[in-house]
């Protein structure tokens, strides 16, 4: 689906769907979602927002997958791995559906 992304969690991948409710979650958690997309376009953005970003927009996750479990797989993959998948929601979040 358009502005959906594939994120590999310790084997297992799943979606993250930009949903206005997703989208919402993560404005009250992370602050302005225009302020985070700038952050990330001045290489600002931290590793703790960028999986509170993908917290909230993780769609049909498995169960055993905790923000605990997201945060220590986006460590190991390291940033570049998850890049793309930040990359297309941040692109949802300025472009919207």
């Amino acid at each position: 689906m358009r502005g959906e992304a594939a994120l590999r969690v310790g084997g297992a991948a799943f979606v993250l769907r930009p949903t206005f409710q997703a989208l919402v979650a993560a404005e009250q958690e992370l602050g302005p979602l225009f302020a985070l997309v700038e952050r990330a376009a001045d290489g600002r953005l931290t590793l703790a927002e960028m999986v509170g970003l993908f917290w909230h927009c993780r769609h049909d996750a498995p169960a055993a997958v905790t923000r605990q479990t997201l945060g220590e797989a986006v460590a190991a993959g390291g940033l570049a791995a998850a890049t793309p998948a930040l990359g297309v929601l941040l692109r949802q979040i300025v472009a919207g559906r």
